[in-house]
């Protein structure tokens, strides 16, 4: 913004332009919002009206109570808890070391290690879907939790972001630790991992939001209904679903996460940008 218009030469003109751009912003991604929310509290009967009425003309919120009980969603909603919170806990417990030992312990060939594993994130998820889902099939993993966590194992993105963190902790204290008798595990146990909730917040996040919207690999290995996550069992439920009780699913299906990055959000601003500034 600051590049568009200089605030030395033209206050007001800044100014405006700053105020313009957020609205502007905060429109395109609020609104599309705000109507599921409204259009999900409307009747079926108004929601296929045209034109469409801004706000309903008759208020009915039991919509989302209906939808709860109609589609069963609590069943839903405990299945993609399992699902997100298994692949945060496996995804830390496999990339947190991974990791550290590529920021730390700098071993052999560590740099092309992490090269081939950045690699990976340039390759279409669709090309290693058959291959993925033959292996899955072949461990008799399919209708099993598993076959979602040890697929978000290995992430090379996170593994990534948590190197870069690593690199910039201070290396005083970790040679205090070291001086002090702490084996590799006791430091990242006791002084990276404290030092590391920041950037552990980010990641968490990340990794419980991938989990919780992921349809394509849910549908594939989850072929018995009461098994199936959320976004699936949505997809399965739309043919025959009143629009606006399928709406008021969705937007049901979205309050954690959303809830999610709300209470966490200042933690995802200090772990992005920790490390920015090297002093």
């Amino acid at each position: 913004m600051r590049t568009l218009v200089a605030p030395g030469r033209s206050r007001t003109g800044y100014v405006v332009a700053l105020v313009v751009t957020t609205v502007v912003l905060t429109a395109v991604f609020v609104l599309p919002l705000v109507w599921v929310v409204l259009s999900a509290m409307k009747p079926a009967v108004e929601l296929a009206r045209v034109p469409p009425t801004v706000l309903p003309e008759t208020w009915t919120p039991g919509t989302y109570a209906e939808a709860w009980d109609m589609m069963d969603l609590g069943t839903y909603f405990r299945n993609t808890l399992v699902v997100a919170v298994g692949t945060w806990a496996v995804q830390l417990a496999v990339d947190v070391p991974a990791a550290y030992a590529l920021s730390r312990l700098r071993p052999v060939l560590g740099r092309g290690i992490l090269g081939m594993m950045l690699v990976t994130l340039m390759v279409p998820a669709a090309v290693l879907l058959v291959p993925t889902y033959m292996t899955i099939a072949d461990l008799g993993l399919l209708n099993n939790p598993l076959s979602l966590w040890l697929l978000g194992a290995a992430n090379a993105f996170t593994v990534f972001l948590l190197k870069r963190f690593f690199d910039q902790l201070p290396v005083e204290v970790l040679e205090a630790a070291r001086i002090d008798g702490a084996n590799q595990l006791t430091m990242l146990w006791r002084v990276v991992l404290p030092l590391s909730r920041p950037i552990l917040a980010v990641v968490s996040i990340f990794a419980v939001v991938a989990a919780w919207k992921d349809f394509i690999w849910p549908l594939l290995v989850f072929s018995d209904p009461a098994r199936q996550t959320l976004s699936v069992a949505l997809q399965r439920f739309a043919p025959d679903t009143p629009v606006n009780l399928l709406l008021a699913g969705l937007v049901l299906s979205s309050l954690p996460v959303v809830a999610l990055f709300l209470v966490f959000q200042r933690h995802v601003l200090a772990g992005l940008t920790a490390g920015g500034v090297k002093g």
